[in-house]
């Protein structure tokens, strides 16, 4: 008997996370269907993806793209701060027409990459001895991070009005490396953010819920227990640059300096709707 095919499609595949994503994703059984505005470049299996390219503020287009699709993990968007326009147009219109095209197309679950930006303006003293939860009520930073706690909501009105499951990842600092002090508490590497899409697209988790995009850091303030509980279990550890970020030097003191004291760190004193020259 063969066995059933998994399709999987990305939003914003040709983004720096979607292509971080598309490789660590990758395994016999499934087809990632790769979107974006711009037309993805194939993949090196050709035979494990599909390529498409769309506009996720049109709705044809992306109901034509959901068509015959298990999951949908969502990470178009405008990835800082913009004017309130765009992020409005792109970020939040954006998101509402993925939702919608997944409701029309009978996708029954979306992986949302949402951001620490949308919890950002709380602070260290904030968090009980367990970490700030996963489920902070929206405090954001940036129009930005507005966008990604809007964007939680539509996932929330599309679980309780239609019946889709919905997992917001809230997303620390993905990079290759983490590049500045503050990542060293929240940075999330590519192989552990590989984990934790995995785990939302495996996991037997019905209804709408947040979950921090962290690594397993040793300086980490954010908590671990929804990761868990989805069976997201990080390897990764930024402590392993600590010496080279901190040249020596003792780390500044994370009650007085905002970029550290604040989950959003240097989005909390950056001007609102600014866009980053």
């Amino acid at each position: 008997m063969t066995e059933p095919v998994q399709r999987v499609m990305i939003t914003g595949a040709a983004g720096s996370m979607g292509q971080m994503l598309r490789a660590r994703l990758a395994q016999p059984g499934r087809i990632l269907r790769l979107v974006d505005i711009r037309k993805p470049e194939p993949p090196a299996v050709e035979e494990l993806a599909e390529v498409i390219e769309a506009d996720m503020r049109d709705l044809e287009e992306m109901t034509s793209a959901s068509q015959g699709v298990d999951a949908i993990i969502h990470l178009g968007g405008i990835p800082t701060e913009d004017t309130w326009e765009h992020i409005s147009d792109i970020n939040v219109q954006g998101t509402r027409q993925v939702l919608e095209a997944a409701r029309l197309a009978g996708v029954p679950r979306v992986i949302l990459a949402s951001s620490n930006h949308a919890v950002g303006m709380y602070a260290r003293d904030d968090a009980p001895a367990g970490g700030l939860p996963d489920d902070l009520v929206p405090r954001p930073d940036t129009y930005y991070g507005w966008s990604k706690a809007a964007m939680e909501a539509l996932g929330r009105l599309y679980v309780d009005r239609y019946g889709l499951e919905v997992i917001a990842t809230r997303i620390g600092s993905c990079f290759t490396e983490p590049s500045n002090v503050r990542m060293l508490a929240t940075w999330l590497s590519p192989d552990d953010a590989g984990r934790l899409f995995e785990a939302c697209l495996t996991a037997d988790r019905p209804g709408f819920t947040l979950v921090w995009g962290v690594s397993a850091n040793t300086r980490r303030w954010w908590s671990a227990a929804v990761g868990i509980e989805l069976g997201f279990h990080p390897v990764d550890d930024a402590e392993i640059y600590a010496a080279r970020m901190l040249g020596g030097a003792a780390e500044p003191d994370p009650t007085t300096d905002d970029d550290l004291r604040l989950v959003g760190g240097p989005f909390c004193r950056r001007p609102v709707g600014a866009p980053r020259g």
